[in-house]
């Protein structure tokens, strides 16, 4: 753990004394006096409970603790001023451009509050987005036309040469309108949805297996009144003005639900509980843009729970 109390400037004056062997040549180049030096180095031993350098008539050595310093320190340092150069072009270049592949339970519930985030950085980064079941997003993350895609994980074959990053978890609901007559019931069947038309994940959905495996665990077989749709836009309208019943990702009804609008049936859904995250290429090194973007979508998922 980082003590609180090592500073950018004990590990800048540290690494220009062991460069350069000597108090007085490290604080011409530091632009600072030689007591000056000498106090911050100070300081840092102290913090750190251990000497860090011998000093002598010829100059100063680096101890061992000082040799275990400076193998990290150097690293971090140019690791630290290459990411704010980065930020800098980015800022400065202004035409830099960020692809992200959003579920349609993302982009309902955390991608606008993170998107709000993002532009209020003003890096300069034209962003796209666009939405299509998970397949297809990832297959146009692995040939580069995406930077990200934030959904369900999907299973291991469609992983490989991916990296995925938790946000949070999520199950499927299953909605209605206010005044549905399954609302009057006080025990939910489940079984009895196949009285009503059923707006159901297509087969490329994500959430497919999830709602599958629901129904055969509640002795669902047939359900003469499905149909297949992935349109939050349409399964949103038709159950507005129908008695059909949505099963959905709850992340794309949470407002709906929330203000009213449409209610859920009281239905245990705790097999249909899936990860959401982050996913990006394995082997590709995250830009400027691409890492403020991760953060606001984990400030945003945070702020959503």
């Amino acid at each position: 753990m980082i003590d609180g109390r090592v500073k950018y400037r004990h590990i800048q004056c540290f690494l220009e004394v062991a460069r350069r062997r000597s108090l007085v040549k490290a604080a011409d180049a530091l632009a600072i006096t030689q007591p000056a030096v000498s106090k911050t180095l100070k300081e840092l031993e102290e913090i750190l409970g251990v000497r860090l350098f011998e000093r002598s008539r010829k100059g100063v050595e680096l101890t061992q603790f000082g040799d275990v310093l400076l193998h990290y320190a150097g690293a971090s340092l140019a690791a630290l001023k290459q990411g704010l150069d980065s930020v800098a072009q980015a800022r400065m270049s202004g035409d830099s451009f960020l692809n992200v592949g959003v579920l349609p339970s993302v982009a309902a519930r955390i991608f606008p509050e993170a998107v709000q985030r993002f532009e209020a950085e003003a890096i300069g980064t034209v962003l796209t987005m666009e939405t299509g079941p998970n397949r297809f997003l990832l297959g146009r993350l692995r040939v580069g036309e995406l930077d990200l895609v934030v959904g369900r994980l999907s299973d291991p074959e469609q992983m490989q040469g991916l990296s995925f990053t938790h946000l949070y978890s999520e199950s499927v609901s299953l909605v209605v309108r206010r005044g549905h007559p399954l609302l009057d019931e006080l025990l939910a069947d489940l079984a009895r949805i196949a009285d009503f038309t059923v707006l159901y994940p297509t087969r490329e959905a994500i959430i497919r297996p999830y709602v599958e495996r629901l129904m055969i665990a509640n002795g669902v077989s047939h359900l003469p009144k499905r149909v297949e749709t992935i349109s939050d836009t349409f399964g949103r309208i038709y159950t507005l003005d129908s008695d059909a019943v949505w099963i959905i990702s709850s992340g794309v009804v949470a407002r709906d639900i929330a203000n009213g609008d449409l209610v859920e049936l009281p239905v245990k859904t705790a097999e249909t509980l899936g990860p959401v995250g982050l996913t990006t290429r394995a082997d590709t090194p995250p830009t400027p843009a691409l890492i403020l973007m991760q953060a606001c979508l984990r400030f945003a998922a945070e702020k959503a729970r």
